[in-house]
């Protein structure tokens, strides 16, 4: 009865360490498994697929540190396409203009008056002159908040009779605002100035 007794209690610790055993390797199993989803949840987090041409094509997520100068740059070269590109048409500059203003502060729009004053935009329309714009370099500077940049173009303004280039430099700098729709970029330009602006070359049409 005691050998009997004692091969129960033999069993009992054999069962108990074998169910000890494979809760541990439950356990085990449960954390790779969450680690590993948790890992391929965050890669696939990182890929974006754009449908292009009937294609998917895969992006890449990145920090935003990393894209500030492309960034920086194509929000400038936008803004100076959008306020220089002009057509002999009241409704296309004001289109243009008000896109433009989206991205700088009050010195754009000071720029805008001063030309409409002037009576820049309504020679353009009396003329029939076109003019567009671009871009030669733009360099910004990310080493201090807020960001310098500097702007050279070349403008083309295109005439009945002549077609004239002009080069322009400007400078800025620019700030983090909100992204939205009318700025993508989450950048504002301020204290926006025009330091160059002459005439390079002068053709007969």
């Amino acid at each position: 009865m005691f050998q009997q007794a004692k091969n129960l209690d033999t069993a009992f610790r054999s069962v108990r360490r074998f169910s000890l055993l494979f809760m541990g390797l439950c356990l085990l199993l449960t954390v790779l498994i969450s680690f590993q989803s948790y890992r391929i949840s965050s890669q696939a987090q990182q890929r974006i697929y754009i449908l292009a041409n009937g294609k998917a094509i895969e992006a890449f997520a990145a920090d935003r540190k990393e894209n500030i100068p492309v960034e920086a740059r194509d929000h400038v070269k936008v803004f100076h396409q959008q306020f220089f590109t002009l057509d002999p048409d009241e409704k296309v500059i004001q289109s243009g203009i008000r896109r433009a203003l989206y991205l700088a502060d009050r010195t754009a729009k000071e720029q805008y008056d001063n030309l409409k004053e002037n009576g820049y935009y309504a020679n353009l329309i009396a003329g029939n002159i076109s003019q567009d714009i671009e871009a030669d370099s733009i360099q910004v500077s990310t080493d201090s908040y807020p960001f310098y940049f500097c702007y050279r173009g070349t403008q083309r303004i295109i005439r009945p009779t002549t077609v004239t280039k002009r080069s322009l430099v400007t400078e800025g700098y620019l700030r983090y605002v909100s992204r939205s729709d009318h700025n993508p970029h989450g950048f504002l330009i301020e204290r926006w100035r025009t330091l160059e602006n002459k005439d390079i070359d002068v053709k007969e049409r």
